[in-house]
């Protein structure tokens, strides 16, 4: 697996992760990324907080994963899964111009959220780093907050969209 991969997985895993004992959130970077990670501080708060800012960045990362895998299906199948009011939608009024800008959406959103996963990933290390290992930047912690609330307003919104 390369790098941007690995970064994905280890977003998606964020979840899990953040149910498990500290060793193995610790080992699963080391072998996952082939990034060390070593605890030097431990405690209940500590494995709290990680579980909280963890299971929010990973439970955005499979929002972002399930959004890039609906936009793939609903671009480039569009013909039979949309097409009742193509004349009115987006490269419309002809079902072949609608198909196109809805493929070619959804062709052009897909590397775009996996791109941000990838990141999420990233940020996942860098916050284990940060709350278990000692060694992480301060802005790490903020980040992580900001993000989990600004996915979840995102959430909503979603939900109150479809």
């Amino acid at each position: 697996m390369s790098g941007p991969r690995r970064s994905i997985a280890y977003a998606l895993l964020a979840v899990p992760l953040a149910v498990s004992p500290i060793r193995t959130r610790l080992r699963v970077p080391r072998r996952l990324l082939h990034e060390p990670v070593a605890a030097r501080r431990g405690g209940t708060g500590r494995l709290l907080l990680h579980s909280v800012l963890s299971a929010g960045a990973g439970l955005l990362a499979w929002f972002l994963l399930m959004l890039t895998v609906l936009a793939l299906v609903r671009g480039l199948l569009y013909p039979l899964l949309a097409a009742n009011d193509y004349r009115n939608s987006w490269g419309g009024p002809t079902l072949l111009g609608a198909w196109l800008v809805h493929a070619g959406l959804s062709l052009l959103l897909a590397p775009v959220f996996l791109g941000i996963v990838a990141a999420l990933g990233r940020l996942q290390l860098r916050l284990t780093r940060a709350v278990f290992g000692g060694g992480g930047s301060w802005w790490v912690l903020p980040a992580a907050v900001v993000l989990t609330a600004a996915g979840a307003v995102f959430f909503v919104a979603w939900m109150h969209q479809i």
